[in-house]
């Protein structure tokens, strides 16, 4: 087995502490939170009305980001006519 040291700072150290289970190396802490979960790991962390709540959030931000990219496209039409 490899072996290699690594330096952290303090606060790293202890945030990392706090996630090591007992009986588990700092490395195999380490393997564990670096996992990528799957979607389905996440489902019912939130209540209906926070889901609700952010979903409109959402809506309306990309409802902004459209009118937006809707206005620059119209005026990068115009400049090519102008051409």
């Amino acid at each position: 087995m490899v072996v290699k040291t690594i330096t952290i700072k303090k606060n790293a150290y202890e945030a990392l502490k706090s996630l090591k289970l007992a009986r588990e190396s700092f490395s195999d802490t380490i393997l564990r939170i670096s996992k990528r979960k799957s979607l389905s790991a996440f489902f019912g962390i939130l209540s209906s009305k926070t889901g609700e709540r952010m979903e409109k959030e959402i809506f309306k931000i990309r409802e902004r980001r459209n009118i937006v990219h809707k206005a620059r496209i119209k005026g990068i039409v115009k400049a090519f006519k102008e051409v």
